[in-house]
């Protein structure tokens, strides 16, 4: 169940594939570079239960950096690309990171960051030279490829998505457990989706957000080939399909809308027949986006809800949205409750806080026992939430509605932004939008819409064609009272959307940053 095992049967299949350059990893290259590594960090000290941090861009040295830290008992914490050095230099002196790994990609921001490193001894830099930073196939170079005598399994340290204040850690016990045992995620990928040694998983998405980095390396566990977009573009996506042979995947909903707007003649070029399961998550998805998505690939989609955190999470196939639209699931993980602010759970039907009930709590937030305190339920502290409002059917299945923090209330009501994006980014000329809450003298908050309109779309008349377009599809309070257009929304490849960059203008905040 890690590369070791599958170097000895298949040293010269490819583990990773870039999708782009066609650059690939063997199973066995795979192995002696993260056995290089490992080998690296013992010989300077580092023990089970120390940090390393990476700063790349989708790369296949991340797989090495990845793969020592998991089989070395050490914790790794994968930082946002996006990041300013500022914002780069707290994540990795916050988390302690005694080695960190930045790309050529990233030169311009890795060298800001360099000095403001507080610790970090060991910096290494893939794909050239960075000033501050030593050769990272260099210092592997110098180092025996065997395994290291003991193998304990390491795990990862992310950092909460940071749309109000500083991120946050997400640590969880190392679980004490050789790095051949099988994960829970492993467990769950072969045994909901049929992953094993044959598939070929596609991953369009950022590595170092929390899915793909867990969906890649428990690939790798069951033995299975990743192909990796070195960024997604909605035609080279589906090349890489047919190329490869592409047997699962896993999406964002923008990506769905970005390939459902693509020309007919280009979306139907592409032999797609090995696809066999297409999963998605991260943000909600449009129900009639989702829906030309079955109609075109079939029911092999799937969808799970779920956080970084892992404190529960919910699955659902093809067969059971078409028969629940809307729905996120029932859950697999957790037992599920709908509580208002106070905490007292709410009938079927009515939405509240979502809390996710596990015998203990399985995480806490690095450095920060408020905000631990703060994803608890006030009674049983046990129960945890991400901040997401929702509901439950009668047959348990849950329906998210929107984020706590970005209800809008005006004049009393409650409003939901997320049905009000999901009517703006269907028309034909949007491709992406976001609705927030702006101050209302009267109200107390209005409906603002901003939108990303599609290449060569003239803005002219947008804004009243628009809101005549909501107006034959919302409620009327639910309409935007106004539309601005944007060149590009504040959204990552992740398929988040920092609101807060757009919204607190509005409020009179002009200093927001990502974090």
């Amino acid at each position: 169940m890690y590369p070791g095992i599958h170097a000895k049967a298949k040293p010269d299949a490819p583990a990773v594939i870039m999708a782009g350059s066609g650059e690939t990893r063997t199973w066995k290259q795979l192995d002696d570079r993260s056995n290089q590594l490992a080998q690296l960090w013992w010989a300077a000290g580092l023990r089970p239960g120390d940090h390393v941090a990476i700063f790349t861009d989708n790369r296949p040295e991340y797989f090495d950096v990845a793969w020592a830290a998991l089989r070395s008992g050490i914790y790794l914490t994968t930082v946002n690309r996006y990041l300013t050095a500022d914002e780069a230099a707290y994540i990795v002196n916050d988390c302690g990171a005694s080695c960190l790994v930045v790309s050529s990609a990233l030169r311009d921001v890795a060298e800001e960051l360099a000095p403001l490193l507080t610790g970090c001894p060991i910096r290494l830099a893939a794909g050239g030279g960075v000033d501050g930073f030593d050769d990272f196939n260099a210092a592997l170079a110098g180092q025996p490829a065997a395994p290291l005598a003991e193998e304990p399994r390491g795990d990862f340290m992310l950092y909460s998505s940071g749309t109000t204040g500083r991120p946050k850690g997400i640590m969880r016990p190392l679980s004490g457990d050789p790095v051949t045992a099988p994960t829970a995620l492993t467990m769950l990928l072969q045994g909901f989706w049929g992953f094993g040694d044959d598939s070929v998983y596609l991953s369009p998405a950022p590595l170092y957000h929390s899915a793909p980095t867990g969906f890649t390396l428990s690939t790798h566990a069951l033995g299975g080939t990743t192909v990796i977009m070195e960024k997604f573009d909605p035609d080279a996506a589906l090349a890489a399909i047919e190329q490869h042979k592409v047997t699962h995947s896993q999406w964002v909903p923008t990506m769905f809308t970005r390939m459902l707007k693509m020309p007919e003649d280009f979306r139907t070029r592409y032999d797609l027949s090995s696809h066999r399961v297409a999963i998605h998550a991260a943000a909600p998805c449009p129900v009639e986006v989702k829906r030309q998505m079955i109609e075109w690939w079939g029911p092999i989609i799937h969808e799970y809800y779920g956080g970084t955190e892992l404190n529960g999470l919910t699955i659902v196939d093809s067969p059971q949205w078409l028969a629940h639209p809307g729905t996120v699931g029932r859950p697999v993980l957790g037992t599920l409750h709908i509580c208002d602010d106070e905490g007292n759970e709410l009938p079927n039907g009515e939405p509240g806080l979502v809390y996710f009930e596990q015998p203990v709590m399985p995480f806490a937030y690095h450095g920060d026992p408020d905000k631990t305190r703060k994803a608890q339920h006030p009674v049983h502290p046990a129960w945890s939430k991400l901040g997401d409002v929702g509901y439950l059917d009668d047959e348990g299945f849950l329906y998210l509605t929107d984020r706590k923090d970005f209800m809008i209330i005006s004049g009393g009501v409650n409003i939901y932004p997320q049905e009000i994006e999901d009517v703006l980014v269907l028309h034909a000329k949007v491709a992406d939008a976001a609705v927030f809450g702006i101050p209302d003298l009267e109200m107390g908050e209005q409906v603002k819409a901003v939108v990303q309109l599609q290449p060569g779309t003239d803005p002219e008349g947008i804004e009243a064609e628009l809101l005549a377009y909501c107006r034959e599809n919302l409620a009327h309070y639910k309409c935007p009272r106004s539309i601005d257009v944007v060149d590009e929304l504040p959204r990552l490849p992740t398929g988040k959307l920092y609101k807060r960059l757009l919204r607190d203008p509005y409020w009179g905040k002009s200093d927001s940053k990502i974090v």
